[in-house]
């Protein structure tokens, strides 16, 4: 097992940078440097001011203000980092492939690719090379390839190490991890990496939580992991819509099955639908990797799940230009929330995006109050679905910085991200705020029915009539 004295991650997103921020937090010994070729990012990491920082996540700032300059540094010097470290994880994006064989499905690789060619030509010594970026089962071997190819005679390992953060609870799930994964070669030297890999883990976590696999168990253990969770949050979606025309209630479905201890109560709130980096992408994944082996049904019966998600979405704004008279056109409908849940600024596949788009078509004009995300990241993320031209959706769309500002005049207030905060709104004022009728559409199932009855809201809760 080697001594670790430097370790560098290619990627400040959302996976290098907390976990960076806990390893060196961890390991004081260790020198922790995170590098981006994005400018803009890194010196966001570097700001003075921590509330700056390019990622929100609890806890986060605390941790990089104690360690940052001490043994955690952000930079975009990568060759030089690359060159430094006896670890370097790859932490890049991996989005799903919008061009080509596979479109739609398949994970994009040319961002890992670009990082092991670079790796390969920067690298004068022994390096353990891990993947921490969710990828399709065989890319290690693709990254060994390259690696083995194309560089300087120098022995790479590769080790396979997917994360499993929730953001909103990043820190606390890398502090606190059920588990952690390890895959690698069943070879002497592949065990060594593995042995030098869990020992760094082992700083903080207890020996029997860091798993140890082939390579080929860790990335698919990570796409099942995530496939499973999506496929309940499908399923109880998928029950809500029976509930809504029967007079049961969700909320009491989900308390009964979930007191059974085979099924267990997480992952069964119903909503308008799960978001995220993962849940999608890696579905995608595995359906794609299913088809691949022409394990038709396989894929099938996982891309259902993805079904049922869209069909949630899709319900939602259906209800919301149903309700309001068939017509949304001209009508200011107010969003809270547009991060894809609470405590996190990251946005991917919200569904207040895919909400959004579908009210747009019908011309309706919407305003957003995120307390996190910015107003550059919400019509990013409404420009890249290329629905509308970017001027049109500035036009129809506006962003506000205060919750009262959105519900001024608004025919209907939709609630898309479960913000604590919005439990705690006056919702008296926002009601003389609102058009009458004032309609609330609770997509997150925040609110009590009741209470929003008798201050005179119109209200809507996904799950029940």
């Amino acid at each position: 097992m080697k001594k670790v004295s430097k370790i560098c991650c290619i990627g400040a997103g959302y996976v290098g940078g907390p976990t960076m921020s806990v390893i060196a937090d961890q390991c004081p010994e260790i020198q922790v440097t995170v590098v981006d070729i994005n400018q803009e990012r890194i010196d966001r990491w570097n700001d003075k001011d921590l509330d700056k920082l390019p990622i929100y996540e609890p806890g986060l700032k605390e941790i990089v203000g104690a360690n940052r300059g001490k043994n955690l540094f952000f930079s975009t010097e990568v060759d030089k980092a690359i060159d430094e470290a006896e670890i370097i994880f790859i932490s890049v994006n991996t989005p799903t492939k919008t061009y080509g064989k596979g479109k739609g499905q398949a994970a994009d690789l040319k961002f890992v690719e670009l990082c092991a060619r670079n790796i390969a030509k920067v690298a004068t010594t022994d390096k353990i090379v891990v993947e921490k970026s969710t990828l399709p089962v065989r890319t290690a071997s693709a990254i060994k390839s390259i690696l083995e190819n194309t560089g300087n005679q120098v022995n790479f390992e590769i080790l396979s190490n997917p994360e499993f953060l929730a953001e909103g609870t990043a820190v606390n799930d890398l502090l606190n991890a059920d588990r952690v994964l390890i895959g690698g070669d069943d070879t002497p030297s592949g065990q060594e990496a593995k042995d030098t890999l869990s020992a760094i883990y082992a700083h903080w976590l207890p020996k029997e939580r860091i798993l140890q696999t082939n390579v080929w168990s860790s990335e698919l253990s990570k796409l099942v992991a995530n496939a499973f969770l999506a496929q309940r949050v499908s399923s109880i979606n998928a029950i809500s819509a029976l509930c809504e025309r029967t007079d049961a209630n969700i909320a009491e479905v989900s308390r009964a099955i979930g007191t059974d201890s085979r099924i267990g109560s997480k992952f069964l709130n119903a909503s308008v639908g799960f978001g995220g980096s993962c849940f999608q992408k890696d579905i995608l994944n595995l359906v794609y990797i299913s088809r691949s082996f022409g394990l038709q049904e396989v894929a099938d019966y996982w891309e259902q799940v993805i079904i049922m998600n869209d069909y949630q979405k899709k319900r939602f704004a259906d209800h919301i230009i149903a309700t309001l008279y068939n017509t949304v056109s001209g009508k200011k409908i107010a969003f809270y929330g547009w991060a894809f849940k609470k405590d996190t600024n990251d946005t991917r596949e919200s569904a207040a995006i895919y909400v959004a788009d579908a009210l747009l078509e019908e011309r309706a004009e919407i305003t957003v109050y995120d307390p996190k995300v910015s107003e550059e990241r919400i019509y990013a993320d409404l420009d890249y679905l290329e629905t509308r031209s970017p001027e049109e959706n500035r036009r129809l769309l506006k962003v506000v910085k205060e919750p009262m500002q959105a519900a001024e005049e608004a025919h209907a207030i939709a609630l898309l991200t479960e913000w604590d905060e919005f439990k705690t709104y006056d919702w008296d004022t926002i009601y003389e705020k609102m058009l009458k009728p004032a309609f609330v559409f609770d997509g997150r199932r925040m609110l009590s029915k009741e209470t929003m009855e008798k201050k005179g809201f119109q209200y809507y809760k996904i799950g029940q009539s």
